[in-house]
């Protein structure tokens, strides 16, 4: 698959402050989108942590396939890691890609607000489109004055992807597991109507 890669702005890697790893969840009528923040000092070292926690011949971390111990192992390995995970939500009764995109909107607003000049989305190969639109119109006229470079990625291709999956995961499951994944946890930020 082609690596895809877009920019509201130009982007210099030495300037690059925060970057934002972005992956979705679904549970039941509620959709999930999880943004792991981390430091550009962190990400070697977090890419280093998360590829080490693979099992042999295993590509990626995807939490839904892992049977609990190992992800009890999984998160004992990465709660001290230096970074947080902001969660969106949104109703799915109007249709799932609709609560998504509602995410990418706010999303990209915060992400702004929080100084992020990196955002990579877990690519959902065709669909992808649907979230470059969004981001676009989110952006206004002030696109490339923002610097805000964004980009979709098989998950694959960059461990720190699998942050955000995790995450979503436990605070989906809630319970034991939401507890647990606490230390990782930014803020909630809910746009379902009450």
């Amino acid at each position: 698959m082609a690596l895809i890669n877009y920019r509201s702005g130009p982007a210099d890697e030495r300037f690059v402050s925060l970057h934002a790893f972005v992956d979705e969840s679904r549970r039941n009528n509620t959709y999930l989108l999880a943004a792991a923040i981390v430091d550009p000092g962190e990400l070697t070292k977090l890419r280093k942590l998360l590829m080490g926690l693979r099992m042999p011949n295993q590509r990626e971390l995807h939490f839904k396939k892992e049977t609990p111990a190992r992800r009890k192992q999984i998160l004992s390995a990465l709660t001290p890691a230096a970074v947080h995970v902001d969660i969106y939500l949104a109703c799915c009764r109007r249709g799932e890609e609709r609560a998504r995109q509602n995410c990418v909107a706010r999303l990209t607003d915060e992400v702004l607000k929080a100084g992020v000049t990196r955002l990579v989305f877990d690519s959902r190969e065709v669909r992808d489109d649907h979230d470059l639109l969004t981001i676009r119109t989110a952006l206004g006229k002030s696109a490339w004055g923002t610097g805000l470079f964004y980009e979709h990625l098989p998950s694959e291709n960059d461990p720190l992807l699998w942050i955000a999956d995790i995450v979503a995961w436990c605070y989906g499951a809630g319970g034991d597991w939401l507890r647990r994944v606490q230390p990782l946890m930014g803020d909630v930020i809910d746009m379902r109507a009450p």
